[in-house]
């Protein structure tokens, strides 16, 4: 499944990203590349905690 995320530069550096479609799915990079990377581990821990607790 694909999400729509959003890639945020920081002013102190670094990016963070956002998940509109999952509430609190946020991850960070120093790099885009890094800070995409990890959104896919958070979006694959918050769908598995989901499924976890019943979810859907």
């Amino acid at each position: 499944m694909k999400y729509l995320v959003y890639l945020e530069p920081q002013p102190e550096g670094g990016y963070t990203v956002t998940v509109p479609a999952l509430p609190g799915c946020i991850s960070e990079g120093e790099t885009k590349e890094e800070a995409l990377e990890n959104v896919k581990d958070a979006i694959e821990g918050y769908i598995h905690v989901l499924k976890k607790h019943g979810g859907d």
